[in-house]
């Protein structure tokens, strides 16, 4: 890959003829047209999304005359330029010479770009970027821009992705999926952690459909028109969700809906009975795992370890086992009830608190609670082969 220094490019030659889209959250063009602010293989702009902290930084750095770090340019043609790393920062300064954000000045008043002093106006317009001009393959240009961490910010697994497959698919699912002001966001929300700007939403649709095998799925797809199997599996994803759990409950957002979409979708649930289950699960004072109660009702509220339901607390062990090993002495028979009734050497064993475990006599799931009269001492082999009977 070859590479030449320019240092005679300002900002005002950077933000000639800069455009930006408010919808899409994309600084799209410069250089009076010749330069492609972002590219297919470029992240969403991100700088805004702290509360503007970064891009008023990026104009203060300006102001004082600060750096702001090389910026790397990718020459496709004589006439066409696109950004390789510095598009945060380049669409940073086109959004404020555009006035479409303030800045605080030295008395904590903010300041538009349109309403400042003609000299701090030149000092922006006029400050010289350090660029440098790259050309090579695709294969070269992408692997370069693979290492690259922009201004502190890594790129995300996705966003890597992103960039090694783009074309049309990547675009268009990025338009489907990476658009903060899609109104389907507030809904996938609910199930989905992350932001549309950083790829969350993307990122999740993909290892969905491919069953978490985003990057052969995004190879085998690159050149591909639509993304019509993607969405339809994505959507078929959301609508069942919401279908069989009528309630949105903030312990939904961020679990395996794919995985538990594929184990359980074919089975009819009744949303009725579902609601009644999860409001009495979400009362039980014994559950410690609230996010486990939606894969525990899908698969037939059996597999407890789901919800690990609290245990006894140690006092109470203690005091069962002190009580229950004072009757067995008595009797001559072992502690553990289960010992008592056998017929091996254990049958009159009294074992120490160390070697047993606290048992529910009556099962959570059966109703039973998880209080002193409902605890019951076991040597750990009879505890461990009750189970949940």
């Amino acid at each position: 890959m070859k590479t030449i220094l320019k240092t005679n490019i300002t900002v005002r030659d950077i933000c000639e003829g800069f455009v930006y889209n408010e919808l899409e959250g994309k600084g799209l063009f410069g250089l009076s047209g010749k330069l492609t602010i972002q590219p297919e293989y470029q992240r969403n702009y991100i700088y805004a999304s702290d509360g503007g902290k970064r891009e008023m930084a990026v104009i203060e750095s300006i102001l004082k005359g600060y750096p702001i770090g090389l910026i790397y340019f990718n020459k496709v043609s004589d006439k066409n330029l696109e950004v390789l790393d510095g598009q945060q920062r380049i669409t940073s300064l086109g959004r404020f010479v555009t006035d479409k954000f303030a800045i605080k000045d030295e008395n904590g008043m903010e300041q538009y770009f349109g309403g400042m002093a003609k000299d701090k106006k030149a000092k922006i317009l006029e400050t010289k970027l350090l660029i440098y001009e790259c050309e090579g393959t695709e294969s070269q240009i992408k692997e370069w821009f693979k290492t690259i961490n922009i201004a502190g910010v890594p790129l995300v697994p996705q966003e890597l992705l992103n960039a090694i497959y783009s074309g049309q698919f990547v675009t268009l699912g990025k338009e489907e999926f990476s658009n903060s002001q899609n109104a389907n966001i507030q809904k996938w929300s609910a199930y989905i952690k992350g932001s549309a700007n950083r790829q969350a939403f993307f990122e999740r649709a993909l290892d969905w459909v491919s069953k978490g095998n985003i990057d052969d799925y995004m190879s085998i797809h690159r050149h591909d028109k639509n993304i019509n199997e993607l969405k339809k599996y994505f959507n078929s994803v959301i609508d069942w969700i919401s279908s069989v759990f009528t309630d949105v409950e903030s312990e939904m957002c961020g679990l395996e809906w794919g995985r538990l979409y594929e184990q359980y979708h074919k089975k009819a649930y009744d949303p009725k009975k579902v609601s009644a289950e999860v409001h009495k699960l979400y009362g039980d004072s014994y559950i410690k795992n609230r996010k486990g109660i939606f894969e525990f009702i899908l698969g037939g509220s059996v597999d407890t370890k789901l919800l690990e339901v609290r245990v006894f607390d140690e006092a109470t062990k203690k005091s069962v086992y002190t009580i229950q090993t004072e009757t067995a002495k008595t009797k001559g028979k072992s502690n553990c009830p289960l010992c008592a009734i056998g017929h091996d050497a254990n049958k009159e064993k009294i074992w120490s608190l160390s070697e047993m475990d606290a048992d529910h006599v009556a099962a959570w799931s059966k109703g039973g609670a998880t209080a002193a009269k409902n605890c019951q001492m076991l040597c750990k082999t009879h505890n461990r082969a009750k189970g949940n009977r």
